[in-house]
């Protein structure tokens, strides 16, 4: 019986990683043949807080609202099988995502909402120096996210990301901006600016997802997070969150989208789903023998 082995895309690993924490990219790829103490604080007013049912009722709003646009991407080459998340922009059929998760693909199936059919995506265009790619999938009517402008996001802002870590489709994760301007390193080397830091937890999976805002609007593109144990190119580790994931920022995804859309980027052709391309499948959570890894030894 074939056996796949899951490991996590803990990629762009940083030249010197800071108390031995690895840069990384989120997307999963699959390869075929003690709490901290906590500190006591003041009590705050009653008027200075927030009742916690708020925080929940607009998790659940936003989530209600998105979860439909919300892709689970798998792309297949001659390296294996990578799986991330993408969203819809448009309501024929155009969806974002990043480009490392469909980069080489000869082979890329969609599969929208939490119940949709896994179907053919074709790749519209890609651009490495911003890690970003658009697809169309065949359809009318789709609900598209709404581009914020990612100009009047602020420190302390809520976040939302939806995405699909290590295969769990469609987990929705809070938190905050913890911090903007942030610099961080596209697969082609190229510096990629303005990027919004956020503590909600970005896992391998949720490469190319949303991190919404309150009002549900995309302000970002989730693409890459710092992992304690991913150690150094060719390390071993699950490198999964630890607080601190980056995020492309939505003005920049609306020009790329422009351009992508408009003509102006490199775009590939794909094939139809084909049972003897290698493993089609979602990647086996419950596989005993799984184990995650930097993948980007050897991958272009």
């Amino acid at each position: 019986m074939k056996t796949s082995r899951t490991i996590a895309t803990v990629a762009l690993v940083a030249a010197s990683a800071v108390g031995g924490a690895a840069l990384a990219d989120a997307s999963q790829r699959t390869s075929t043949p003690g709490h901290a103490a906590r500190a006591a604080v003041p009590a705050a007013s009653s008027s200075a807080t927030r009742p916690v049912a708020d925080d929940q009722s607009t998790a659940k709003r936003v989530y209600d609202g998105a979860a439909d646009s919300v892709a689970y991407i798998s792309s297949t080459s001659i390296q294996g099988q990578a799986t991330g998340t993408g969203f819809v922009v448009s309501a024929d059929g155009l969806i974002v995502t990043n480009a490392h998760v469909v980069d080489g693909a000869q082979q890329i199936t969609v599969k929208l909402g939490t119940g949709g059919q896994t179907q053919a995506a074709q790749l519209v265009g890609t651009d490495a120096s911003r890690d970003l790619a658009l697809l169309k999938v065949d359809g009318s009517g789709l609900k598209a996210l709404k581009l914020g402008d990612s100009d009047a996001v602020g420190v302390g802002d809520s976040t939302y990301a939806i995405g699909n870590p290590y295969g769990l489709d469609h987990t929705l994760t809070t938190g905050v901006v913890s911090a903007l301007h942030r610099e961080i390193q596209a697969p082609d080397g190229t510096t990629i600016s303005d990027v919004i830091q956020t503590d909600a937890a970005i896992n391998p999976g949720n490469s190319g997802g949303p991190l919404l805002n309150d009002k549900g609007e995309v302000i970002g593109v989730n693409s890459q997070i710092v992992s304690s144990s991913a150690g150094s190119t060719g390390g071993g580790g699950e490198g999964g969150s630890v607080g601190i994931g980056f995020s492309i920022p939505s003005n920049t995804v609306r020009s790329f989208i422009g351009e992508a859309a408009g003509g102006g980027l490199s775009s590939g052709s794909t094939t139809t789903p084909d049972q003897t391309l290698p493993d089609q499948s979602a990647p086996d959570q419950t596989a005993p023998d799984q184990q995650y890894a930097d993948p980007y030894a050897g991958i272009n």
